[in-house]
């Protein structure tokens, strides 16, 4: 969900009647330039007091909140008692921010959605359920299991809201839409978990898109088009280019059983090539390199706990 950023009204420009001379004109603008001179010394003699705070690692915070509804009771338990924000907390403590991110699951009143917004992403338990409702029924003969069709796009959706708290928080330039430019980012951060599972997230979470493409030829509405995500096919489209763009050999059968088309294929490599670049000249800097080395470690230690809670459902 695109952040939410309050925009102050800019006060007018007033004019004074009648006409102003040259010579009042040049005045005018000399009063100007004398208070725009004033303003700069004033501000570079108390210039730490206007700096920018620091970004550090670890400042991830989490919170479960009780659900409202009766019926999303067990994942909220589930999820608090796998310490599934915690591990997501871990995850991403190398990111170097400058202010505390707050990872939050709670109720929404129904609505299935997930957002950032004012340092905190929220995750409805409502999204939760409906992923659970919508994985598969079985493991799938591409070499993942149920519970990665669970916890794929679980992870894509924490680390796609991250995504927009990191182009906002670290003030990172994003062309196109920011929505588009989050589900790159969460690609991406899933391509550096390794080959295994990296494979594991990228299908499971372009799974979560299935439901939405019932055939070949699809009808939507017209205002569907209008909207700032991209369809959800573009979306399962998309990732699975940018997987394949990193690692032809690795996803070499999602083009084999057309998965994905051959010629969108055809130009993966280079849409995977932009992103790293992206993704290493503006969010490279703000990692650290010492906890980020600790990425794969972390994962692996607790990545089999929560399939083996998800297969025993």
């Amino acid at each position: 969900m695109l952040r939410q950023v309050d925009q102050s009204a800019q006060p007018g420009h007033a004019s004074a009647p009648g006409t102003i001379s040259c010579g009042g004109m040049e005045r005018k603008f000399a009063a100007i330039a004398t208070v725009l001179a004033a303003t700069g010394l004033a501000l570079a003699a108390t210039g730490s007091a206007y700096a920018a705070p620091k970004s550090i690692p670890n400042q991830v915070r989490y919170e479960y909140v009780s659900p409202k509804n009766p019926e999303h009771q067990a994942i909220h338990d589930q999820m608090k008692q796998g310490r599934a924000l915690e591990h997501l907390q871990e995850l991403l403590a190398p990111l170097r921010l400058p202010y505390p991110l707050t990872l939050k699951i709670a109720g929404c009143d129904g609505i299935i959605n997930a957002w950032y917004n004012d340092e905190v992403i929220t995750v409805c338990y409502e999204l939760l359920a409906d992923v659970l409702k919508n994985a598969s029924t079985q493991d799938l003969p591409v070499g993942i299991s149920r519970a990665d069709t669970v916890i794929g796009p679980v992870l894509d959706t924490f680390l796609h809201e991250t995504g927009h708290a990191v182009f906002n928080m670290l003030q990172i330039p994003v062309l196109g839409r920011e929505e588009d430019a989050a589900d790159q980012f969460a690609a991406y951060i899933m391509l550096r978990l390794g080959k295994d599972e990296a494979r594991r997230m990228i299908l499971g979470s372009a799974y979560r898109h299935k439901v939405d493409m019932p055939g070949s030829r699809v009808t939507i509405p017209l205002t569907s088009l209008s909207d700032e995500h991209s369809l959800p096919a573009q979306r399962a489209f998309t990732i699975l280019c940018i997987a394949y763009g990193s690692d032809k050999e690795l996803f070499v059968d999602t083009v084999e059983k057309d998965f994905l088309p051959k010629q969108r294929a055809q130009g993966c490599a280079t849409e995977y090539e932009d992103l790293a670049f992206a993704m290493t000249r503006l969010i490279g800097p703000h990692i650290d390199k010492r906890l980020a080395s600790k990425f794969h470690e972390t994962w692996a230690r607790t990545v089999d706990i929560r399939r083996a809670r998800l297969t025993r459902r």
